[in-house]
């Protein structure tokens, strides 16, 4: 019987995890003595690995000064998240259509710009650790668009290319899906615009969680 898999992304796609991904970019730049980074720029950039975000926001600059900021936003997201004050709201709507996919037979999965160890704080949080077959994070992979994340997912789960979908809400997702052959569905409720998704290969845009029940039917 052959595995449907159907990959999300993490932050703009099951939560909402820009507070906390600006609030840590203001801070890394603040005790690197830099001016705060553009907050609009900060959420557009979510679903990068954290060294090309940082590398497009200070564009031109020593590498040592990128990884200063690199080190200093880790520090303030793992510090925000000991002290409870790291928010990363379930999308209304998102268990259920887990719940409704997985219950339709899709195996679930993420491919995330997330580090592994926030992820699995994340899901654990929202009780959702047990829904997801494979975790794919920044921490083994290059960054989105490469393939690589959606590449090891369908070899641990054994799903083929043509079986699988991603789901995200950026283009970085979609054009990751589009280097990968697999099927890309976007949702609006993210940080790119639907125009956006679907210019970069989104053969569908969900308009709420369950949308994508729908549209995977």
């Amino acid at each position: 019987m052959s595995v449907k898999l159907a990959l999300f992304d993490c932050d703009g796609t099951l939560v909402n995890g820009q507070a906390g991904v600006v609030g840590a970019m203001d801070a890394a730049f603040a005790a690197c003595g830099l001016p705060l980074p553009d907050r609009h720029q900060v959420r557009r950039l979510v679903g990068l690995s954290l060294p090309q975000a940082i590398a497009l926001l200070l564009p031109g600059t020593e590498e040592d000064l990128r990884r200063e900021v690199d080190a200093c936003y880790r520090e303030a997201f793992r510090s925000a998240r000991k002290n409870g004050a790291l928010v990363e709201p379930l999308y209304e709507g998102m268990r259920e259509a887990l719940l409704a996919l997985r219950d339709a037979g899709w195996t679930l999965g993420v491919a995330t710009g997330k580090a592994r160890r926030g992820l699995d704080h994340c899901l654990a949080t929202h009780e959702l650790s047990g829904l997801f077959a494979t975790l794919q994070t920044a921490d083994g992979h290059p960054s989105k668009p490469h393939p690589s994340m959606i590449e090891a997912a369908l070899a641990e789960t054994l799903a083929l290319a043509q079986d699988t979908v991603m789901i995200g809400d950026t283009q970085y997702d979609i054009e990751m899906a589009v280097n990968a052959g697999v099927r890309a569905i976007g949702v609006d409720w993210g940080y790119h615009t639907p125009d956006e998704l679907r210019a970069a290969g989104a053969e569908a845009v969900a308009t709420a969680p369950l949308h994508l029940v729908e549209l995977l039917r």
